[in-house]
């Protein structure tokens, strides 16, 4: 029998109920680096693995609308903002679930303007070692997205941070968070309470919400899981757990959209990260698939 990867479920039926959508922005990263490459890298890297899963005996089937990649390549953010907005809106109008391949963080504001409901009816939750509540002086960057959204109008309570780690924030960005009422799941509540019960706990905070936005930063997988991430930091999430929370999210049927973000391929030289990328792609499909 032929085998079938994820790469021959991407299709150009605009009808297809999920679309991938390339966003290779890497201008104003607080570390310079290639997060453009990644939209290339994930879809090559698909072909590599099966439609099969043998754990639940869920073969995947449904096609999937290859949108292609917005031209924001080289632009700062700000100038990124109305392209990326209006192709996610374009996205999300016309399928039930929308992965967006970033680029670096930046590219999380514009997909929460993109889901379709006002922004005080937007919930964001994102799997990240950090606040990404950097101030926003010099403009939006990849560091300040959660800024940025708060600024806009997004209120605190439409939050949830998982995976926070030590280490790697400012005293600041947690008192500012606490102040603006986002919910918090740190690194070590997760290890121990575990990622089912952060998500569950998260789901529940934004029960008023309409459509939620998640923001996948790879840099809160343990660095030595993931080393194509300049913002990883050793100790992170296990790789499983990044996986496990794909699939549960991707369930929900309020996810109007995901992305997945700071992935710099040229800061691997093996295939790790990449294969990795490509696995977060066939955890949102089949956590799509339980749907209904």
């Amino acid at each position: 029998m032929s085998w079938t990867s994820i790469a021959d479920l991407l299709t150009s039926d605009e009808t297809a109920p999920v679309a991938l959508l390339g966003a290779p922005m890497e201008a104003g990263s607080v570390t310079p680096g290639r997060c453009d490459l990644a939209p290339g890298a994930v879809r090559k890297a698909l072909k590599r693995l099966s439609t099969y899963d043998l754990v639940e005996s869920l073969e995947l089937e449904l096609p999937v609308h290859d949108a292609g990649d917005v031209a924001v390549q080289g632009l700062m953010p700000a100038d990124g903002f109305a392209p990326i907005r209006d192709a996610v809106a374009a996205c999300t109008a016309s399928h039930e679930l929308t992965l967006l391949i970033g680029g670096n963080n930046a590219v999380t504001r514009p997909a929460a303007h993109a889901l379709g409901v006002p922004l005080d009816a937007v919930g964001l939750i994102t799997l990240d070692a950090h606040f990404d509540m950097r101030e926003t002086d010099d403009g939006p960057r990849n560091g300040n997205p959660v800024r940025c959204l708060l600024e806009d109008g997004l209120p605190g309570a439409n939050i949830c941070q998982i995976g926070l780690a030590p280490f790697a924030n400012t005293r600041k960005m947690h008192e500012d968070a606490l102040a603006a009422g986002i919910g918090m799941f740190d690194l070590d509540y997760v290890l121990a309470e575990g990622i089912e019960a952060a998500i569950d706990d998260a789901l529940e905070r934004l029960s008023h919400v309409e459509a939620i936005l998640v923001d996948f930063d790879i840099d809160v997988i343990d660095r030595g899981q993931f080393p194509g991430a300049s913002g990883a930091r050793p100790g992170g999430l296990p790789v499983w757990d990044f996986f496990r929370a794909a699939r549960r999210l991707a369930e929900e049927e309020r996810v109007r959209a995901v992305d997945l973000t700071e992935f710099d391929p040229s800061l691997d030289a093996s295939d790790l990260s990449g294969l990795t990328a490509a696995r977060w792609v066939c955890e949102i499909l089949a956590g799509h698939a339980r749907r209904g």
